[in-house]
């Protein structure tokens, strides 16, 4: 059981194709597009939105994202509108559409409850906010690659560091940083990646590493070690896409 989510748009075509791009990293999720009027036209519809609740309403909650100021007013009517016993466990996200909505498909796949899916989509506004105050791009690390698991590295606190170069083509974009941010979700350890939360699919695509820049793990906890080990392997095949 998973929190479903609902996209609302003034366009249709912009709801059906976030719909299908958040769905690539959460298939096991709930995510329906509400986009644009009744009869096709640029607006909202309040039918739509409603629909969409319902159908995405699997019993873990649903979290709706919004594009315009309209789109918040009418998904505001639409939460006015459902009774005592569900509007609990349906809430509005304030947090950028398309970064809002992959967030929020990460979490939802990953198990989170709804509160912890409003919080993911909620905080990539704060992590666009921060993306120029500090570079935390891979390159800037003099980390030497670790060129097979045995040269993982364990300080005297127990925390786990390795480092590797990226040889998939396309480098930490959407779909592997949504896998590595899954996997990692599962694990009981603090981990970071070149300096971000390795749980966080946003934080992981601020970096923007490129193909041959430098990936740096470090976690702490009791599976701290299989953390380093998993990403370690996922680089070393280039994420499945060589």
């Amino acid at each position: 059981m998973r929190v479903g989510l609902v996209i609302v748009s003034h366009s249709d075509k912009v709801a059906e194709g976030l719909t299908e791009l958040a769905g690539q990293m959460a298939p096991d999720v709930a995510i329906i597009a509400a986009g644009g009027t009744d009869d096709g036209g640029i607006g909202t519809s309040l039918e739509k939105i409603q629909s969409g609740i319902a159908q995405a309403q699997g019993g873990a909650g649903v979290a709706i994202l919004a594009d315009l100021g309209s789109a918040v007013m009418t998904a505001e009517m639409a939460l006015e509108f459902l009774d005592p016993d569900q509007s609990e466990s349906v809430r509005l996200a304030d947090a950028p559409l398309v970064e809002g909505a992959v967030a929020a498909a990460v979490a939802a796949q990953t198990g989170q409850d709804l509160a912890a899916v409003v919080r993911d989509a909620e905080a990539v506004a704060a992590t666009m906010g921060s993306k120029g105050a500090e570079p935390a791009s891979g390159p800037e690390t003099t980390a030497e690659p670790a060129d097979t698991l045995d040269d993982i590295d364990q300080d005297d606190d127990g925390v786990h560091e390795a480092s590797w170069q990226l040889i998939n083509p396309m480098g930490l974009h959407a779909r592997p940083a949504a896998a590595v941010a899954q996997a990692m979700a599962d694990l009981d350890a603090d981990i970071t990646i070149n300096g971000v939360d390795g749980k966080s699919v946003m934080m992981l695509m601020t970096l923007g590493l490129k193909a041959g820049d430098t990936l740096t793990v470090s976690a702490h906890g009791p599976d701290a070690a299989r953390a380093v080990e998993m990403l370690g392997l996922e680089v070393r095949n280039g994420f499945g896409e060589i």
